[in-house]
């Protein structure tokens, strides 16, 4: 797929550090050779290193010039957790506290991207979604401007007349059960971000609702309509329609007679759903349905790029979210 392609070449290109905290996982392992052998990113593996080469050599793993740190013994751990009672000093943490949480990876992993010592990072192969970004909500917080986390999906349609090249980027299908139009207006403008950085296409974002352009009258409605508004403000040289009808989103002859003259009603590449909800149903409509191909979540908003993966997780998964994750920090100025 021509676009996967283009996003591991970015990330070789990128060469970025990428840490991955579940270090003793058998996919997690065989996903790093993938990666190291093909020079997609600079893997830093957290875990016990003896117990991770053990483990390598036992599934036929080769790590190469991957690095092995231990968040028990680290010598930064004492500079990490200085950082960390600083940065939570009105919750009361204290130093002995903050040790004792870095010796959990899913901590470590947010602190050495604190610190500058990596990049990104990815889990949740073998760790809940919550356990996975409560480290990095409390320490890596949110871009400036930006106070909600998002979840989009990249989808490839098999129609190249859709979307861009057929690719539609879909959002918030994993965080937000019920966005206000702030939030709602934060997720177009992240998501747009998400498809520029990592599909390399111009955003034209559609806000969706059972209403296109005034012809319903709702609360759920103006939701949207005040949402799109928001958004502009926050990004005016974005392309943004809203309140627009999924079909006067996607379909160039609907959107000739439902919204006339706009340059992403019929044209959209970016789908931004009113909540959670209908977000969650439609990409798996179209996955199943459609038969289009699913990648993600890729989760927006962070201040750096954390990664959550599905328990249920290929190796091959694993490698295209390195990948993306790496795409996401090469695009973080």
């Amino acid at each position: 797929m021509k676009i996967l392609n283009e996003i591991i070449a970015n990330a070789q290109k990128a060469q970025k550090r990428i840490v991955l905290p579940e270090g003793m996982e058998p996919r997690t392992l065989r996903a790093a050779e993938i990666i190291l052998k093909n020079n997609i990113a600079r893997l830093i593996i957290l875990g016990n290193p003896g117990l991770i080469r053990e483990e390598a050599e036992k599934l036929g793993v080769g790590l190469g010039k991957a690095t092995l740190v231990d968040p028990v013994t680290d010598e930064r751990r004492e500079r990490y957790a200085s950082m960390m009672v600083e940065i939570r000093r009105n919750k009361g943490l204290t130093k002995e506290e903050a040790l004792t949480l870095l010796n959990d990876p899913l901590y470590f992993a947010p602190m050495m991207i604190k610190a500058g010592d990596a990049d990104g990072e990815l889990a949740g192969a073998i760790n809940a979604t919550g356990d996975v970004l409560r480290p990095a909500f409390q320490y890596i917080k949110t871009q400036p401007g930006v106070s909600v986390v998002s979840g989009a999906f990249l989808m490839f349609i098999n129609d190249p007349n859709i979307g861009h090249e057929g690719i539609l980027v879909f959002a918030d299908c994993a965080v937000l059960p019920d966005p206000d139009e702030n939030q709602l207006a934060e997720v177009a403008v992240t998501t747009a971000r998400t498809a520029k950085a990592i599909v390399g296409c111009e955003p034209r974002v559609a806000m969706l609702s059972f209403s296109t352009k005034g012809s319903a009258s709702h609360i759920m409605v103006d939701k949207v309509v005040n949402a799109t508004r928001k958004a502009k403000e926050m990004a005016p040289d974005l392309k943004i329609e809203g309140e627009l009808q999924v079909d006067a989103a996607l379909v160039k002859e609907v959107a000739q007679l439902k919204a006339p003259g706009s340059e992403v009603a019929g044209r959209a590449n970016v789908l931004v759903f009113p909540s959670l909800e209908s977000g969650n149903i439609g990409y798996k409509l179209v996955q199943r349905l459609a038969k289009a191909e699913a990648i993600g979540p890729v989760l927006q908003g962070m201040a750096a790029p954390i990664n959550d993966l599905s328990r249920g997780c290929s190796v091959t998964d694993i490698v295209t979210m390195v990948a993306i994750t790496a795409n996401q920090a090469a695009a973080i100025i």
